[in-house]
């Protein structure tokens, strides 16, 4: 399944809605080229919704690092959340959990920074 995405933000954050699988191909470059404008606007907070992806290669998985090392090195974090339960079994499986902060939803996530 073909990989689309949006994007959107708010006070708290800057936040990228995936579809499709996510294998690090063609559209690759251009997910970690919207965290690199998210930091020069001066994102300190990247939230990468999981809800819509159904798997992720290696390569999926290496993109979501590099996403976290770019906002990692401005003192920023990215959060991932809503992962369908085959993408937290990968998580898990990983220690991916361990290095990224997981939510089940975006609302958990601005709860959490709001309270």
């Amino acid at each position: 399944m073909k990989l689309t995405f949006n994007t959107s933000k708010d006070d708290l954050a800057n936040y990228l809605f995936i579809q499709g699988d996510l294998i690090g191909d063609e559209v690759g470059p251009k997910l970690v080229e919207i965290v690199s404008d998210a930091i020069q606007e001066g994102a300190k907070n990247f939230v990468v919704d999981l809800s819509e992806v159904r798997y992720i290669s290696s390569s999926g998985i290496g993109l979501l690092i590099t996403m976290l090392t770019k906002m990692r090195n401005i003192g920023g974090e990215v959060y991932l959340t809503a992962p369908s339960e085959h993408v937290r079994k990968l998580l898990i499986i990983t220690k991916l959990n361990n290095i990224f902060t997981v939510f089940d939803s975006v609302e958990e996530f601005k709860k959490s920074l709001t309270t």
